[in-house]
């Protein structure tokens, strides 16, 4: 292996990303290669990418471009979804050196030897999606506070706006008893929260004899691990046995679900391929805030997808209103090539897009008020972080409220009952540290 001392590492994307991107950091640690930060002149990028949106492709060209401006010695390495579904137009990319598809990038030590500065082509390696069957465990580890672990990836479902079945290939996952023994892992360092993610994690087992419930059911078991929070779950894949271990009989798994729902409108919901109907979802929703009422719940959604017409777009603003949600992830539609819905005719124009979704920011903005609202005044237990942003560090309740407090370092990845009292207009509550519990570090 040619000999590098140093590697830097930018992920874009989902949390899945960053718990592999973390894995692969560690690859290079155990190799002797220290792991720094651009501005630390590093011998090798590696850049993990997101192909979700048109944006995030242009983000990665834009990352390369710079990189190559501050450090023109630099070898930048392509990883991730985009490197998979486009790696000759990556190739092409000028500062590109390397381009690995998904079943090489945990093999990127391999490849090193490949990175030859007087070529003028970038080495690529992938193969078809079909052949990516192996399911390689991740965490992230770095982030005192949290550690996000994958526990599923790829997808079985091919929603017609989707390229993510194309980058990362079919459904599969360790066993749970090989998750358990991840999660142990993580449970030995000082991490006090683990973010449960992958592409489908409610398919975890893919319908045979171990699945999602049998799963969260273990993992309330570890000691060492303070809480458990599901990142993203299908609602058709959330069971009402979920629902209810999770609020009710679970000790580590905190209030908070996060539910893709992308249309308000049936017609919209069975062009993109979803596996559910509004009726469907609204019971989800009704469930979660009978048995909690102060569980956070938040919602994923698709304005512009083609064919929305202003009567379906309404339809999904009077659903969302009408809904007990707490806040909303908004996704403006952009055409994604190799997906069905590229094909589709009446194709929404961008002024549309754009108007529809400030219209559902602002509902957002108003949904997540209210929902803190209604956490103003209770106590909660809050997971301090150690950010020192103007003298104040920052936390998360159980159920996704976001605090402030005066910075004390002391008190770092502690959890702290704390009283929500006093509403910033950033939507952030500011408190004191005054204990009602604390818990050491471990």
């Amino acid at each position: 292996m040619i000999q590098f001392k140093k590697v830097a590492f930018h992920t874009f994307g989902c949390k899945l990303n960053f718990s592999e991107t973390s894995t692969i950091s560690r690859l290079f640690e155990n190799a002797g290669i220290a792991k720094v930060t651009l501005d630390d002149f590093p011998d090798i990028f590696v850049i993990n990418t997101c192909s979700v949106t048109e944006n995030a492709d242009k983000r990665c060209k834009q990352l390369v471009r710079k990189v190559k401006r501050l450090n023109p010695d630099c070898h930048v390495i392509i990883v991730g979804c985009f490197a998979q579904l486009k790696p000759n137009e990556i190739a092409e990319i000028d500062g590109v050196d390397m381009v690995l598809g998904a079943n090489e990038k945990f093999n990127i030590l391999e490849h090193l030897d490949n990175l030859n500065k007087d070529s003028d082509k970038a080495h690529v390696s992938f193969d078809h999606i079909k052949k990516t069957k192996d399911f390689i465990p991740s965490f992230s580890i770095g982030d005192r506070t949290r550690s996000f672990l994958k526990i599923q990836d790829g997808c079985d479902y091919f929603c017609t706006f989707c390229t993510i079945p194309l980058a990362r290939g079919k459904s599969r996952n360790a066993s749970i008893d090989e998750t358990v023994q991840e999660t142990l892992k993580i449970a030995k360092t000082s991490v006090k929260e683990v973010v449960l993610t992958g592409v489908n994690i409610g398919d975890f087992g893919q319908g045979n004899e171990e699945n999602f419930f049998q799963l969260i059911q273990e993992l309330d078991k570890i000691s060492g691990i303070e809480r458990f929070r599901i990142s993203s779950i299908e609602p058709n894949l959330l069971s009402d046995e979920i629902i209810e271990f999770c609020l009710n009989k679970a000790k580590r798994f905190a209030p908070h679900f996060h539910i893709p729902l992308q249309s308000g409108n049936d017609e919209m919901l069975k062009a993109m391929r979803r596996k559910y109907d509004t009726k469907l979802y609204k019971n989800r929703i009704e469930l979660i805030k009978k048995l909690r009422p102060d569980a956070c719940i938040g919602v994923d959604v698709i304005v512009g997808f083609p064919g929305e017409t202003d009567e379906h777009f309404n339809d999904t603003l009077q659903f969302l209103k009408d809904l007990d949600v707490s806040y909303l992830h908004v996704f403006t539609y952009s055409e994604r090539a190799n997906t069905t819905a590229n094909k589709m005719k009446e194709s929404v124009p961008m002024s549309k897009r754009k108007e529809r979704s400030q219209i559902l920011h602002m509902l957002s903005e108003r949904k997540k008020r209210a929902f803190y609202e209604l956490n103003k005044n209770s106590e909660r237990p809050v997971l301090i972080e150690n950010e020192d942003n103007n003298g104040m560090m920052f936390g998360f309740t159980d159920n996704y409220v976001k605090i402030k407090v005066p910075y004390d370092s002391s008190y770092t990845n502690t959890i702290q009952t704390l009283s929500l009292k006093e509403l910033d207009r950033d939507l952030i509550f500011k408190t004191d540290l005054k204990i009602a519990s604390k818990q050491e570090l471990i």
